[in-house]
């Protein structure tokens, strides 16, 4: 493997979740192991399963994994490193600042930047304290920071005076407030992410747009910051031999030959591998030396003799059956990049157009083309597109005109910093969307790419249009309703969370219904999408996956979701009025 030839002391693998970065990073850290190097693999994924993937518990100290001479691992706990992280900020002030106030800095603590930078706190360690590391040549990372959060951790100073001034809205900037102290660790560590002799960054992606989209989005951000030494890794792909006799799998494969053939000049110019599809679980050592190889273990081959499992699963049609009852509302459709969201939102809009409903479906997903085929081809069905490159830029430049226009050039550049976060483009697009949400009184408004729960909790925190239109209607006994409230309200707004029958993908949907809940949103349904299980399939690859898929399905139906659907996976792309409608389940 190319990614591993003459490995540096750092190795970090990031990408989205459910891309295997974890899976690789483990058989990574053995095969390096393997070669007589001490190794110690270190998790920082919220929702890390390390210690599952090797059969033994692990936690946040560093633990020996005896079936594997000279490996080592230890999984940080983000959560917990996040809370220790915001206990250090927000107790000085509890108690000596209104309780409001003290709500309002715990929510900005909340998200994911904060999760971030308290995981990278915990690691900068590892990156530069010898002392802790020095019996390890090699150290691997499964999840690497962001370009966002190095990006900010290489700010110029007056991040404290700034944000104690009150010059910035509430946003990603929270988490600088207490890492004064700490810029000169924190410089090293940057400093060591950047030197190619230290570190190398792979990129995890599967052989699908949306995941390699974003493997060049991230391989822009952090070259942009001096992160260049990168590598690519094509994980899962469907390997040719499976794809005969079967038209499903043969589709599988011609769709993913076709995406990797298409690569954009900034990936194709990388160093690349490619891991093919296994049909087993890659849990315990043996499944993991055998994940970067080519060779087949016997008691791990696909079983030829397994047959397609019975799932009685109901069908996304099954939960338009109940959306349709209303007459109108709005439908969110909620969930993680990659797990088919614009797709599934146009099948419903589509579903309840069908049954002559008047709909209206907004995405703000750059891929227009689905949008486009939909256009003018249904009664009832109106369409439009959010462009978030342009409703963020005119956010930004409002928020600079206003906040900016007396800040110094060291509180402008912090500004524009923040301005700069994921929670400035979801924040962005919220406010596009809110113009839409008011239609849901009349018809069907159905909205594809949601912001998250923390970005509505820090709208509705400090957001002054919520809480300005209460405190300006509450005394005049109008009746008003702003967005919040609309999404809070289960009559007027459905919230649908998307996932794939996959353990990453069901933790971090787990992860954003508890986010929701926190911000007083209660998720109507999950939609588990592209599932093999769903589908008919006789190559033996895919029956094997189809039983691995089981548990994920029966956890959410169980534990996770009130109600649910399963998608299958579809032979062609979902594209159009019929495929669309076959997607939903009225059609075989």
């Amino acid at each position: 493997m190319k990614f591993l030839d003459k490995a540096p002391r750092f190795v970090f693998f990031t990408g989205k979740g459910g891309v295997g970065k974890t899976s690789i990073a483990c058989a990574a850290s053995i095969q390096l192991a393997t070669t007589g190097k001490r190794v110690l693999l270190v998790s920082t994924d919220p929702a890390s399963n390390v210690g599952q993937v090797f059969g033994i518990s692990i936690g946040n100290h560093i633990t020996a994994v005896t079936q594997v001479p000279n490996l080592s691992a230890l999984e940080i706990d983000p959560q917990a490193a996040a809370q220790a992280y915001r206990d250090r900020i927000v107790g000085p002030v509890r108690g000596i600042l209104p309780e409001s106030v003290v709500k309002g800095i715990e929510e900005q603590l909340s998200g994911a930047c904060t999760t971030e930078i308290a995981a990278f706190d915990e690691f900068t360690a590892l990156l530069v304290d010898g002392t802790l590391t020095q019996d390890f040549d090699h150290i691997v990372f499964d999840t690497a920071p962001t370009g966002h959060t190095i990006r900010m951790l290489q700010l110029p100073g007056a991040w404290s005076g700034f944000l104690e001034d009150g010059k910035g809205d509430a946003s990603c900037l929270g988490p600088l407030a207490g890492l004064e102290k700490q810029r000169t660790q924190y410089k090293a560590a940057v400093d060591a992410l950047a030197d190619p002799q230290k570190t190398r960054l792979v990129l995890v992606a599967r052989a699908q747009a949306a995941t390699l989209n974003e493997a060049a989005r991230t391989h822009g951000e952090l070259a942009g910051i001096g992160l260049s030494k990168q590598y690519l890794v094509i994980n899962g792909v469907f390997p040719e031999a499976e794809a005969a006799g079967d038209p499903l799998a043969q589709a599988i494969y011609q769709r993913e030959q076709e995406v990797l053939a298409n690569l954009t000049d900034v990936l194709r110019n990388l160093p690349t591998d490619q891991i093919e599809l296994k049909s087993f679980n890659l849990f315990g050592l043996v499944a993991l030396k055998q994940l970067l190889t080519t060779q087949s273990i016997t008691n791990e081959a696909p079983d030829r003799s397994v047959d397609a499992p019975k799932i009685n699963a109901p069908s996304l049609s099954s939960l338009v059956d109940n959306i349709a009852l209303e007459g109108h509302g709005l439908v969110m459709l909620m969930g993680k990049g990659g797990v088919g969201k614009t797709t599934l939102a146009a099948a419903v809009a589509v579903e309840l157009a069908t049954r002559g409903h008047e709909v209206h479906l907004t995405t703000s997903d750059p891929a227009a083309h689905l949008m486009e085929t939909l256009r003018g081809t249904l009664d009832h069905l109106t369409v439009s597109r959010i462009d978030p490159h342009e409703v963020t830029e005119a956010y930004r430049a409002q928020v600079l005109a206003s906040k900016g226009a007396k800040l110094d050039a060291a509180g402008r550049a912090v500004l524009e910093e923040d301005l700069r976060s994921p929670c400035t483009e979801e924040i962005a697009v919220f406010q596009a969307f809110s113009h839409v949400i008011r239609e849901a009184g009349k018809k069907f408004v159905v909205m594809d790419t949601a912001p998250t729960g923390h970005t509505l909790l820090l709208l509705d925190a400090t957001g002054a249009y919520h809480r300005d239109i209460v405190r300006q209607m509450g005394s005049t006994g109008r009746h008003f309703t702003t967005p919040m409230m609309q999404l809070q309200d289960p009559t007027q707004t459905k919230v649908l969370i998307v996932t794939l029958a996959e353990t990453t993908p069901v933790l971090e949907a787990a992860n954003l219904q508890a986010d929701l809940r926190r911000a007083g949103i209660e998720p109507w349904a999950w939609v588990i999408n592209n599932s093999v299980a769903a589908a008919k399939v006789s190559s033996p690859l895919l029956l094997q996956r189809a039983h691995n898929e089981l548990r994920e399905i029966d956890a959410v139906a169980t534990r996770h979701a009130k109600r649910y659907a399963l998608v299958p996976l579809l032979r062609d792309e979902p594209v159009g009025v019929t495929r669309l409608t076959q997607l939903a389940g009225n059609l075989s």
